[in-house]
């Protein structure tokens, strides 16, 4: 018998074409290098990989197929993981070899529906006939959190207010395609005025659950949707032992909501004092602040105010970890943000476990949003007092209403927790000249449409429920009699079917049936009902849960327009 080396069809003969590389897109030295010189010192965690996509992405326009290759090489993974995760994002633009990179300059015009009302769709259509799309790239985008100065768009990372052909060939024509950073509260004027002190003390010799009862006296609950008792949470999560994380929730991305970017362009160290104090009751290793790529001024605030932090030794060097977002609503759903702060894409985990047991990292974390750390400094620094003194219509406390539409003074408005919707228009100066109330959005297109008749009910967490929705994120948007209920709920849908991130069916599917059932000249409602119910009951997470809202509200209070 001839030896195994010898025969035939086992291996190839040495005139054979023997292959010299593996199989697969090769390594693209001059890639390679530009990739390391990016990433730098950084460590190539695996966790990081959104934050390096960004690098890549802000410094060529776009992330080709060569960069991929070079950065699965350097971090020690394979492709396809990376284009799983990078292809989730609307702000990474992949490039495949044979396919032309995006134009250097691209505008994002909101059309989300305060931006609709007040022209988005013409502004849009004005700026890609105007423009040359070989050079300048016209974009929807999803709210961009500055619905009180509709229309918006961002060119490059300037933001535009009240936007208009004009305004953008003067920022074109002036290169300012940067984030204008606004004036703002910073580390020595806020330490000026007693801030940090009460961490100090606390840090010092504070009671964590002495603080808990305060956060609870105060009634203080979560300000980023779900309303949960915030004090709670803290016990929840130091009843686990181990190494345990905080995590903000600064992915603010319902539209109609801008109150963190009112709060964090004015004052961040209230909001990280309260970070911090949270950190503490914890004991928190870490502290993670995931922030939305929308705010890019928030972005620049934050980076170099926790430098201050450092600098000044309130927090050790990478305490706080800054993640930049990348463009998905899904990611304001607290599991889906942890996905996206470990480098993964943004799809919600299913509960049980809930992330206070189970969260970054596998470990226990803690999970605010960046309005409830406000509070948590005042309460401190001012005591329970300072938000349950306030009574209207029968409820406690403040809300930041973030109001926007046909009012005359759109913006943040601080007022009793029980404020109707009447008492809110008033708060605005009234309605716009020309302009009869018909119809309000009580928190964001998640709570869906309310009529003008609905004028008393007060505007606070568990008083809408009855009614068949929900505050949210207190995202006001007032309609009048010159807008339509059914196409304002066909602006929510047509967000949900774009933003729904595709993991479940019933959310993935439901939202884009119901946006093809919602364009016909009759709605069928029977059909829409059921999809409602199936959306509702089987969807993994809040938004294909909440997506019908606006289909059934706007059936029932708005028969006359399906």
């Amino acid at each position: 018998m001839a030896p195994l080396d010898q025969g035939k069809g086992v291996w190839k003969s040495g005139k054979g074409k023997g292959r010299k590389t593996p199989k697969g897109r090769q390594v693209d030295d001059i890639a390679l290098g530009e990739v390391q010189s990016l990433l730098g010192d950084n460590p190539r965690r695996r966790d990081l990989l959104i934050e390096f996509l960004h690098l890549i992405q802000d410094e060529y326009g776009h992330l080709s197929a060569a960069h991929i290759r070079a950065l699965a090489e350097e971090m020690r993974t394979g492709q396809a993981e990376i284009y799983e995760v990078a292809s989730f994002y609307a702000h990474f633009d992949v490039v495949r070899e044979d396919e032309t990179p995006p134009p250097a300059l691209t505008i994002r015009v909101c059309d989300s529906l305060s931006c609709e009302l007040a022209g988005a769709e013409q502004l849009q259509q004005a700026l890609k006939d105007g423009l040359d799309e070989s050079q300048v790239r016209v974009l929807r985008a999803p709210c961009m959190g500055r619905c009180d100065t509709a229309p918006v768009l961002e060119i490059g990372h300037n933001h535009i207010d009240h936007a208009t052909p004009e305004k953008v060939q003067a920022a074109i024509a002036a290169d300012d395609t940067h984030a204008h950073v606004p004036d703002y509260e910073g580390y020595d004027a806020y330490v000026a005025e007693g801030g940090y002190a009460t961490l100090k003390s606390l840090r010092a010799d504070g009671d964590w659950e002495e603080v808990q009862a305060k956060i609870k006296e105060a009634g203080l609950r979560g300000l980023g949707g779900a309303g949960f008792p915030s004090g709670t949470k803290w016990g929840f999560v130091r009843a686990n032992a181990g190494t345990r994380y905080l995590a903000v929730n600064g992915d603010e991305g319902e539209p109609g909501t801008f109150k963190d970017r009112y709060y964090l362009e004015r004052t961040p160290h209230l909001f990280l004092e309260g970070m911090l104090i949270a950190a503490w009751a914890v004991e928190a290793e870490k502290a993670f602040i995931y922030m939305r790529d929308e705010y890019p001024a928030v972005l620049e605030i934050l980076a170099d105010e926790i430098k201050a932090l450092e600098q000044a030794g309130i927090v050790e060097e990478g305490y706080i970890d800054l993640r930049r977002g990348a463009g998905a609503y899904i990611c304001g759903e607290e599991s889906a943000m942890i996905e996206s702060i470990e480098g993964k894409r943004g799809m919600p985990r299913h509960r049980p476990p809930f992330v206070a047991q189970v969260g970054i990292f596998g470990r226990p974390t803690l999970v605010h949003n960046v309005e409830t750390l406000l509070w948590i400094a005042k309460i401190n620094r001012e005591g329970p007092e300072c938000l349950n003194a306030v009574e209207k219509n029968g409820r406690t406390g403040l809300r930041s209403y973030s109001v926007s539409g046909r009012v005359q003074n759109p913006g943040v408005h601080l007022l009793p927790a029980g404020s109707t919707i009447t008492e809110i228009i008033e708060a605005c100066g009234g309605m716009l000249e020309g302009h009869v109330f018909k119809a309000y959005q009580p928190g964001g297109p998640s709570s869906g449409l309310l009529p003008a008749s609905m004028h008393d009910v007060p505007l606070d967490f568990d008083t809408l429920q009855p009614h068949g929705t929900f505050i949210g994120s207190a995202a006001v948007v007032v309609l009048s009699d010159q807008d339509s209920a059914r196409d304002a709920a066909l602006n929510m849908l047509r967000f949900f079917e774009d933003e729904s991130c595709g993991q479940c069916t019933p959310c993935r599917v439901g939202c884009e049936k119901a946006v093809k059932l919602m364009n016909a000249p009759k709605w069928d409602q029977d059909l829409l009902e059921e999809l409602s119910t199936t959306m509702v009951d089987a969807s993994i997470c809040g938004l294909g849960q909440a997506a019908p809202n606006p289909i059934r509200l706007t059936m029932k209070h708005f028969p006359d327009e399906v």
